[in-house]
């Protein structure tokens, strides 16, 4: 690994992520959930921060930029909706571009759905990928902002990563998330995991990150076109049997 990735709990469900390039010692925190944890902990671990990178505009994800910003004198690189909040990024980014952080090269992927401009960042070296609230472990984000089509391509340009891309998701939503999925998928493995995400929650254990090939297996979301029939919708689109999932999931009581 050319980067050491640091993950604490923040706010009521929120992940906090700093991740430190080894070769060079710089520091990027992905979004800014919780100013005041992400400073503690640059201060406990020694690193010096370089970037803030946002995944989008949500003020538990960049409602913190100023303080942090103020405290570090990072700079703030985003989508130009981060500006939604008070203050535009210092440098806009949208999918295709590349940021680098010392020696580790991260690539911003379009992962528009729960907001408009949302996006993920990924370390292809490392096969990181920082997701925000686009994809979570057997889940993914409510479309606030965007449609089915949008969040259902940014979803399979993730999908598109290698199996063992480590999925590092802003919230610990898993455990309801596998209540949900067991209610609409009868996959064994999709059992198997979610009795060891049960127990691990008992544990007081994280279900974050997970894999792209484990999302793949298991998420209901990924796995919509599959479970089309189960809907309902035998021969619907790809995008319109992720709408019926996204839709039973929004309703859904358990």
């Amino acid at each position: 690994m050319s980067i050491t990735v640091h993950q604490f709990p923040c706010l009521s469900d929120n992940y906090g992520f700093l991740v430190r390039d080894d070769a060079t010692g710089l520091a990027a925190c992905i979004d800014t959930p919780d100013a005041g944890a992400i400073l503690r902990e640059l201060d406990a671990l020694g690193w010096k921060l370089a970037l803030i990178l946002n995944t989008h505009w949500h003020p538990d994800h960049a409602g913190g930029n100023a303080q942090v910003k103020a405290a570090t004198g990072a700079v703030v690189v985003g989508p130009k909706e981060v500006e939604r909040i008070g203050q535009a990024p210092d440098r806009e980014v949208s999918g295709g571009d590349q940021v680098t952080l010392g020696q580790t090269l991260l690539d911003v992927i379009e992962s528009g759905g729960h907001t408009l401009g949302h996006i993920a960042y990924f370390d292809a070296a490392d096969r990181a990928a920082f997701v925000g609230d686009t994809l979570f472990a057997l889940g993914c984000g409510r479309l606030f902002e965007g449609t089915p089509q949008q969040m259902w391509d940014s979803l399979q340009r993730l999908a598109a990563l290698p199996d063992e891309t480590k999925v590092y998701c802003a919230h610990e939503y898993t455990a309801s998330n596998a209540r949900f999925a067991l209610s609409v998928d009868d996959e064994p493995a999709l059992k198997t995991r979610a009795e060891a995400i049960f127990a691990a929650r008992e544990r007081g254990e994280w279900t974050v990150p997970t894999t792209i090939g484990l999302e793949k297996a298991t998420n209901p979301f990924l796995r919509a076109p599959q479970l089309a029939g189960r809907l309902g919708l035998s021969g619907a689109k790809d995008h319109e049997a992720f709408a019926a999932v996204r839709t039973a999931k929004d309703n859904f009581k358990g």
